[in-house]
This record gives structure tokens, sequence and C-alpha cells, in this order.
């Protein structure tokens, strides 16, 4: 255990392209050659003693793309943690530097990780917003076999072939006054998925007035990783749960349960 403990420190170190860390939280900074740059948060227990832990996969959306990995943090899981919200999974966050997020890339760095961290195989999980929705449908839809649970907001698909979508638990979600993504490119998902019959894992509501940039709010709230966590690829028939609710009334509390901390997730060594 211990020497399989310092070999993976060692193959983390040595890949490293930057790292920020301080007493209570680490991040990694890291890049695929010809793919994605990206951060892989690593929360306290885990970098203590590394063992088997979920991955979450978060996909931003359009006006995060670039070259500038900094953009990654303005909002999401990593600012959420940042924050203060406790999320007990290493989180991935690659950058998209123009165009569509690309399934094959994004597979690329959960794969990458995967060989670098101990990642609980069985509990990999894909959310994004926009753009980033559209990332998580389009990967969910091409790598079922590999994602516990997806979450797309305010987004929509590329796919040709949707039924890939079907196999594993997804919650889509929408806001009805959305301007900037139409709730149509949700809603023709759902509709791709129910006429084939495979809806059977799929959850999707619309959020009477809620505007594009409100559903950024989902991404704070405890229960949104409550939902993610209660699924596995070990479950049997892989149910998707359907107890938990976000709706509209959730989002002008995103923040308030979030004990705001003074120290910063990152802080660059150079």
């Amino acid at each position: 255990m211990l020497k399989k403990t310092i070999t993976t420190l060692l193959l983390s170190v040595l890949s490293l392209l930057a790292v920020a860390q301080n007493d209570m939280l680490t991040a990694y900074r890291n890049a695929i050659p010809g793919g994605y740059q990206f951060w892989v948060y690593a929360p306290e227990e885990y970098c203590i003693e590394p063992e088997p832990i979920p991955l979450v996969v978060f996909l931003h959306g359009a006006s995060l793309r670039g070259r500038d990995l900094e953009k990654v943090r303005k909002y999401g899981p990593l600012q959420a943690i940042n924050m203060g919200r406790p999320i007990p999974a290493l989180i991935l966050a690659p950058q998209n530097p123009s165009g569509s997020w690309n399934p094959e890339k994004i597979d690329q760095v959960v794969e990458w990780t995967k060989e670098h961290y101990q990642v609980d195989a069985s509990r990999i999980y894909v959310l994004g917003m926009s753009l980033g929705g559209y990332g998580t449908l389009d990967y969910a839809g091409t790598y079922p076999h590999k994602v516990a649970a997806a979450m797309a907001l305010c987004g929509g698909s590329t796919l040709r072939n949707k039924q890939g979508l079907g196999d594993l638990p997804l919650w889509i979600i929408h806001g009805t006054a959305d301007k900037a993504v139409s709730i149509n490119e949700s809603k023709k998902v759902v509709e791709a998925l129910q006429q084939t019959h495979h809806d059977e894992r799929l959850r999707f509501d619309w959020l009477p007035g809620a505007s594009h940039g409100a559903l950024a709010r989902i991404f704070y709230l405890d229960k949104t990783y409550i939902w993610l966590f209660s699924h596995s690829l070990d479950e049997e028939g892989r149910p998707v749960n359907r107890e938990i609710t976000i709706d509209k009334s959730d989002l002008p509390d995103a923040y308030d349960d979030i004990q705001r901390r003074e120290d910063k997730l990152y802080i660059e060594q150079k």
C-alpha cells in the first residue's frame, strides 16, 4: 500500500505543469498534448491517504473557452469548493480552447486522471452548463458505460444517435426564460429518448422563468452532488434517483449553507 501510494504521488509530481496548494486544499494543472489543458482538484482526505474516490468532470460554457486556465475557476465546482462547499471527490475541469466539446478529448483527460489518481471507476460523473451541457450529453451518450450519472444544464446535444443517453441516469434541466440557448435544444434530446423508448433513466425539469445564467447556481447546491453520488455503475439496472428535487426555488438560496473560507484553493508555485 505504501509503495503504491508513493508511486502515485511521484507520477503526479512529475507530470505537473503547475501545482497549487495550501494546508487545506490541493489542485494540479496539466495538459494532454494535442488535447485539453485541465485542473484536477484533490480533497484533503485524499491527499493525506489516497484511496479510490469518485470523479466529477465539469464542462464549462462558451464564455470560459480559451487558453487561460484561470478562467475555468469563474464558476462551477472549483469555485464552489473555494467558497467552502465540501465535495468529497476528485474534480476534473478541462478547458475547451475553441469550438464545441470533443467527446474523445474529454475521454483523454478522464483516462489520464484514472492513470494518475486512484479513481473509483464505477463512480465517474459529468455535469456541465450551456456549451458544457452539450459536452455533457455528447460525452455521456458516447461513453455511457463509463459515466455513472450525468447532469446537463441549459444545453443540448449534437449526437445523431442519442440512444446511448438512455443507458445511464441522466438529469436535464433548462430554464424557460433562457435567451442564450433555447429550451427547445433540451426538449429535442428528451423527445428523441422518449420516441425511441430510451427514457427509463431520464429526468428533466423546465424551471419556469429561469434565465440562462440562473442555472449556474445549481453547481453550488449540496443536493446536486448528493444526487450524482447516489448512482454507481455497479448498481443493478442503473436506476435514476427521482427522490431529490431541484427547482427554481432552490436557486436564490444556493449559497446560503456554504461556510465561506478565507484561504483560497490556488496558490501558484513557480
